[in-house]
């Protein structure tokens, strides 16, 4: 989950360390090479390129761990072909496409969901109060909008940048990418948007306009993928607020060799109904 203002800023994989990389950059037709002593050369993607391996992105040694290539277009057609292979997009503005494959990959396993006594009782109170409830897919635009204009722990700027969200808004229109929205007295109040391909769910990002609104979110979604056995929510990068919540890591090849698998078996109905709630409650605190 790329939690806007928590995940990428303070994760090992900042894109600071990658501007601060490509700053020492030269330009050819097919690879930007590094002069860096610990970085190798990064692929140059032309539109319909196909990915390289994703054992080729740069190691923990490198100036950006888990970049892969630069480049390419933001597609739907790219971007599922992306995903399929664990490999991501992230950049900010003024920089080129990026291309991300981290090894390990931090993922939430539905079945490790750790739901602390707080955050149970939350979830409690917002299932029992009228006019509390939980939507998806009725205001995609909104939950896209609301994740980048959401603050970065005191960093300036997004990297959903307005290609990104174009990019997603067409992945939305396709059923392959989806927001889970809390919403109060008919407030947008807090979500998150992902994308999905079969069965294979990767978060993308979250926001709050009230405390814990962007947690009963992911806990929906949570919910939501018990439902549909659903194992494995991608969220992409390591950070303490993830693991806190139960997610944890997993190697790049059992990882990629999962979304393989889950990307082939049927979509389930992007819905959300009250009565997933006890799939949580269910849960040990």
């Amino acid at each position: 989950m790329r939690y806007q203002a928590a995940l990428r800023p303070d994760s090992r994989y900042s894109n600071r360390r990658a501007l601060s990389a490509l700053r020492w950059v030269n330009l050819f037709p097919h690879t930007i090479g590094c002069m860096s002593q610990t970085s190798p050369a990064l692929p140059w993607l032309m539109p319909g390129d196909p990915f390289p391996d994703v054992a080729l992105a740069w190691g923990d040694a490198s100036d950006a761990p888990g970049l892969l290539a630069a480049g390419g277009v933001l597609s739907v057609e790219t971007l599922q072909r992306a995903y399929r292979h664990g490999i991501f997009p992230w950049f900010s503005p003024g920089q080129p496409n990026l291309w991300w494959s981290p090894d390990p990959r931090m993922v939430l396993q539905s079945e490790h969901f750790q739901l602390h006594r707080s955050l149970r009782k939350t979830l409690q109170r917002f299932a029992r109060t009228p006019h509390c409830e939980v939507r998806m897919d009725s205001a995609f635009a909104q939950v896209i909008t609301a994740c980048a204009q959401s603050p970065r722990g005191g960093n300036h700027g997004t990297w959903i940048v307005p290609a990104m969200v174009d990019a997603y808004t067409q992945l939305h229109a396709r059923g392959i990418a989806h927001s889970v929205e809390t919403w109060v007295n008919g407030e947008l109040v807090g979500g998150l948007y992902c994308v999905a391909i079969g069965r294979a769910v990767f978060g993308e990002s979250m926001f709050a306009r009230r405390p814990d609104t962007s947690k009963i979110a992911l806990a929906a979604l949570v919910a939501f993928c018990r439902k549909h056995a659903i194992t494995i929510i991608d969220c992409q990068q390591n950070t303490a607020h993830l693991a806190s919540l139960g997610a944890s890591e997993m190697p790049r090849t059992r990882f990629v060799a999962h979304v393989d698998q889950a990307a082939e078996l049927p979509a389930p109905n992007w819905h959300f109904s009250p009565l997933y709630w006890d799939l949580i409650f269910r849960l040990p605190e």
